[in-house]
């Protein structure tokens, strides 16, 4: 903090990782810091990227890669996820700082559309291969398209609330803090569910989260992904 402090060349910091969840931090936590340069400035800190101890944990990027870091499309799209509660400790372009990282707090209308359509028909598609495994005998193969299914499910259900996918450490934290809403995404719901999932891809199990999501997602207006499954979808309904 004294040596980013004490250079010209940096905009700002951003502090993220568990040091910024209220209760998750233990003895072994380190800090995960952002050092944000000023683009087209040469600070000898451009050399910390990537820098790990037991103590401390830096990414070093410029104005405009902490602009792009985290967005749809980039190669760190799986990022985003470390700026939603993430604290900016220094700002020295006028509130610059705070208002890029705060953009990614959130998905907007747009990009929260976009992103449940991608990821609901990813879903719909693990799901499916899923239970025709089961249907054809091969429980083993139907337990790992199950297993690849969730990712894409909890993507989907996040995105439907405007919210960014938390990290699977954070998944709990996140949903007793800042709940979804409806009781059926709380954790004493869901998360039952998608542990019997990930545990045995267990049918009934399958198709009861389907059913719940389904419902929701047409509830927000997606039904094109859905409907160009056609009779497909019988298989993944709890009556199926």
């Amino acid at each position: 903090m004294a040596r980013a402090g004490a250079d010209p060349d940096v905009a700002g910091l951003v502090l993220s990782g568990s040091r910024v969840h209220d209760g998750m931090p233990t003895a072994r936590s380190d800090h995960d810091l952002h050092v944000v340069l000023r683009d087209g400035h040469a600070s000898p800190l451009a050399d910390a990227d990537r820098f790990r101890s037991a103590h401390l944990d830096l990414v070093v990027l410029t104005l405009t890669a902490l602009r792009d870091r985290g967005l749809p499309g980039g190669a760190d799209g799986w990022s985003r996820y470390a700026y939603v509660h993430a604290e900016v400790v220094l700002d020295r372009l006028d509130g610059e700082i705070a208002r890029i990282v705060d953009r990614k707090r959130t998905l907007e209308q747009a990009e929260a559309r976009a992103a449940v359509d991608a990821q609901l028909d990813a879903y719909v598609n693990q799901a499916y291969r899923s239970l025709k495994s089961h249907r054809d005998g091969r429980a083993g193969l139907a337990h790992l398209d199950a297993a690849e299914s969730v990712p894409y499910a909890l993507e989907v259900l996040f995105a439907l609330h405007g919210r960014v996918r938390p990290y699977n450490k954070y998944l709990c934290w996140e949903l007793e803090r800042y709940p979804l809403g409806a009781p059926e995404w709380g954790t004493d719901r869901l998360l039952p569910l998608v542990r019997r999932i990930l545990a045995d891809g267990d049918r009934d199990t399958q198709r009861a989260l389907f059913g719940r999501i389904e419902a929701a997602a047409r509830a927000a207006g997606h039904d094109q992904v859905l409907d160009s499954w056609g009779e497909d979808l019988r298989l993944l309904r709890p009556d199926g």
